[in-house]
């Protein structure tokens, strides 16, 4: 994708974007939310264009990921309400500013303005692997130091989660979180918080021609593939509704 030279090292350097990052981060302390600064947003840009880029993506477009992962929270320095979509309107005039050409700021603000797991659609392929990329960014390094609540199952769940990571295998045409947890939370905990974020990325891995399966503790949690039944198999469950089933043994009939 040739027409731009707004890198990732120019928006890093940005001081503009790097003082609504810090301001998104604070707003979000102050309303007791886990961290959103400079740690997750690296993790985010990092893990979008990696993801991009095992799937055969060109690299300014993995760039372009990079990027978008690296502002796409910048909204929180104004609410957090809708803040993917006031942080794609203030990232539109930023990078406009910075140089980048029209279309290039079409597709960042497309993907940055869907992220959020109520509101959000995977519109192009950059959107899709930041939703996977940000949604996947659990871990005890997000929990405050000086005011994590074990009450609060935000804190707990992040707090348990002692190694997270993402993997792309484009042979398979499959992505996979696997999420490693201690004692502090449980896995059933973590899907009371996440459950609407990881079906977004269920959405999200298939708008990049792909399946989305997640890993706890070495145990799959849902399907790698679209449930493939036969009309055979679904005549023989209609047929068994309403019917009386034994369930007991022969020994115990």
């Amino acid at each position: 994708m040739a027409g731009s030279n707004v890198t990732l090292s120019d928006v890093k350097a940005n001081e503009e974007i790097r003082a609504l990052i810090d301001m998104a981060n604070h707003n979000l302390e102050v309303m007791g939310y886990t961290e959103h600064g400079i740690r997750h947003v690296s993790f985010v840009s990092h893990a979008t264009k990696e993801i991009l880029t095992e799937l055969g993506y060109d690299e300014r477009t993995a760039e372009l990921g990079a990027i978008a992962g690296w502002v796409h929270d910048i909204g929180n320095a104004v609410n957090r309400r809708r803040h993917g979509i006031t942080g794609a309107v203030m990232t539109s005039r930023i990078l406009s500013v910075m140089g980048m050409s029209p279309e290039e700021v079409a597709l960042l603000v497309g993907a940055i303005g869907n992220h959020e797991e109520d509101i959000g659609v995977p519109v192009n392929p950059i959107c899709a692997a930041l939703i996977i990329a940000d949604k996947s960014d659990a871990h005890r390094s997000r929990v405050r130091r000086d005011k994590y609540d074990l009450n609060d199952i935000h804190d707990r769940v992040n707090l348990s989660i002692k190694k997270n990571f993402i993997t792309v295998e484009k042979d398979k045409k499959l992505i996979r979180l696997f999420i490693y947890m201690d004692e502090i939370s449980s896995p059933m905990e973590y899907m009371q918080i996440y459950m609407s974020r990881l079906v977004l990325c269920e959405k999200a891995a298939k708008a990049l021609g792909c399946s989305f399966e997640l890993i706890i503790n070495g145990s799959a949690v849902n399907r790698k593939q679209d449930i493939n039944v036969s009309e055979e198999i679904i005549k023989e469950r209609i047929e068994l509704r309403g019917k009386k089933v034994d369930y007991r043994s022969k020994e115990e009939q």
